[in-house]
């Protein structure tokens, strides 16, 4: 038995360490088994920041979280009574409480059949892998003694992701664990024992019975680790992409023309997935990364002269990700994100590809809106050529369209940017009412001010309203 009371004693531990002093007094006194379980014991043998807290009781969960709850001063905590656990709201590190409980399912669901209590040993049985397998006893006397009766520390040391049991009965018992796989070896670095890689495939058919919002939270995790290509790659080997992402999964293979990207469509998006990963933390823009060239291999053709040819992919994109949506159960404001990344990622590269005008770089600023600085961090992010040259040929054009857009008073006033003269004073001025031809007005007085044909003030608005009103009347 290994003690790890020392590696609790630093300094970034105090807040931790005094929760789980508490909570195992607590235990003692009423004669209960309390352990600090799963993640938090491996990150901290692993000496990684502990943001939650997770406490298993042999016994009942919810009283005791109840008890531990008043303890820190938080008065309401979020039980669930089926499962014998209870979430406790504390800031700045959330508690999980849980009874050492065995599950056992049905073919055909994810819905447990039946949940029996147990002991130590049977719940850490039930746990994904070995390295989540372990336990601390935090009661006073035996505070810091660490339980493993899975080899959890061996396989940290050796950067191996194995399950406790059988894997076919733990990949078959919760399917989701195969993408909890893929995501820890992308977040850890660490590689799938053979037998537990060969039953991800065997069970990946499984993740059928799995709701799609435990799938999409599953994989926004991994879109959120440092290398997601590694994840990705994995979900690909072992054919979970085909039926959680069958969009991406179709890239796999398929060529394109090499021009400043890789020749093959799949290995192109995961270098600009792992691209913008280096660019930016944000899961959102990483993910648009994932879906710019969706609509790639429903739009390739083949050209004489040009080799493959993608003809519209933004615009089929952008209306592909509608289904996407629809499937992964992704919130309004992320789908309107990634269907406007994707909808516009080309825009840059035609400006850099030409003589780029003031017009078109304020069409683009409009268009994108608060979102263009991410835009254009996808596009930088886009280029996965090998060649050097190219590289530096196209950072330096993208260099001059930004400089375009430095100016920050033009930047505001494009994001907020309308026609100085309204509605009202058209209807007015032409003697129409509310109708579709006031729009069509407001809008070309708009088009004037982009194309640099008129300032942008009231006064050229107003003269120039008058010079075209007859046109549309």
């Amino acid at each position: 038995m290994t003690n790890v009371r020392e590696l609790l004693s630093k300094s970034k531990y105090d807040q931790v360490g005094a929760i789980l002093k508490t909570a195992g007094r607590i235990g003692d006194s009423s004669g209960m088994e309390v352990y600090a379980v799963g993640g938090l014991v491996r990150d901290l043998l692993m000496s990684k920041i502990l943001n939650d807290i997770d406490i298993m009781t042999v016994g009942e969960g919810i009283p005791f979280a109840k008890q531990l709850a008043g303890k820190l001063g938080v008065k309401k905590i979020v039980p669930f009574e089926k499962f014998g656990t209870a979430l406790i709201p504390h800031k700045p590190v959330q508690i999980e409480v849980a009874s050492a409980r065995r599950e056992t399912y049905e073919g055909n669901s994810r819905k447990p059949a039946e949940v029996n209590y147990t002991d130590l040993n049977g719940d850490l049985a039930r746990r994904d892998f070995t390295i989540n397998a372990m336990a601390m006893d935090i009661r006073p006397k035996q505070f810091g003694d660490l339980y493993d009766p899975f080899g959890g520390i061996s396989d940290l040391k050796n950067s191996l992701i194995r399950t406790p049991l059988d894997p076919d009965e733990t990949f078959s018992d919760d399917p989701l664990r195969i993408m909890r796989a893929a995501y820890f070896v992308s977040k850890l670095d660490f590689i799938i024992e053979k037998d537990c890689r060969q039953s991800m495939k065997k069970q990946a058919s499984r993740l059928k019975i799995v709701s799609w919002e435990r799938i999409r939270d599953e994989f926004l995790k991994i879109l959120s680790t440092k290398k997601p290509s590694v994840g990705l790659t994995i979900l690909q080997q072992t054919g979970v992409l085909e039926i959680v992402f069958p969009e991406i999964h179709v890239m796999y293979g398929m060529d394109q023309t090499s021009e400043w990207h890789h020749k093959d469509i799949f290995a192109h998006t995961l270098q600009v997935v792992d691209n913008t990963a280096q660019l930016s933390d944000k899961m959102e823009l990483r993910f648009a990364a994932l879906v710019h060239d969706i609509a790639k291999p429903d739009t390739r053709r083949i050209n004489d002269e040009k080799g493959y040819t993608f003809h519209g992919h933004d615009a089929v994109g952008e209306r592909m990700l509608n289904k996407v949506a629809r499937r992964l159960k992704l919130s309004n404001k992320l789908t309107d994100y990634l269907k406007k990344l994707t909808l516009l990622h080309l825009r840059p590269i035609a400006l850099v590809k030409s003589e780029v005008s003031d017009s078109a770089v304020r069409r683009l600023m409009i268009a994108a809106g608060d979102d263009l600085d991410d835009l254009m961090t996808l596009c930088r992010a886009d280029i996965t050529t090998k060649n050097p040259n190219r590289v530096k040929r196209y950072m330096k054009n993208f260099e001059i369209v930004e400089e375009k857009m430095a100016d920050v008073v033009e930047r505001d006033a494009m994001r907020a940017f309308q026609s100085p003269v309204r509605g009202d004073e058209i209807m007015t001025v032409c003697g129409l009412t509310e109708s579709r031809k006031v729009g069509e007005i407001k809008d070309a007085i708009e088009e004037a001010i982009l194309d640099g044909k008129i300032e942008n003030t009231y006064e050229a608005a107003k003269e120039y309203l008058m010079e075209i009103k007859n046109d549309f009347l």
